[in-house]
Formats: structure tokens, sequence, C-alpha cells
């Protein structure tokens, strides 16, 4: 079940990128609050992992 959910994934993300004009190149691009955030919420993952994996 997990390989399955897994393996999926990829595809979500595929249909996630999708968006209006301006995310993609070429041409004038531009940001959205949403964007930063989920830049913030990777950040945070990240360091909840490593220090998860580092803990004794």
């Amino acid at each position: 079940m997990t390989r399955t959910l897994l393996a999926g994934l990829p595809l979500l993300a595929a249909t996630l990128a999708q968006a209006h004009p301006g995310h993609g190149l070429p041409g004038p691009s531009h940001w959205h609050a949403t964007d930063v955030l989920g830049y913030v919420i990777l950040a945070a993952a990240a360091g909840a992992v490593a220090w998860w994996l580092r803990r004794k």
C-alpha cells in the first residue's frame, strides 16, 4: 500500500505544478505568498526530520 502511494506522488506533484502564466519560463515570473509559505513548510519539515534522525 505504501509503495503504491509513494509511486503516485510524482503524478500529484506534476499536477500541482501546472499554474497560470508567469510561473514558468520564458516570460515574466512572479511569486505568491503561498509559494513562500510552501518553502517555509518544506524547511520546517526538513529541520524536523534532521532533528528526529539525530536525537538519541
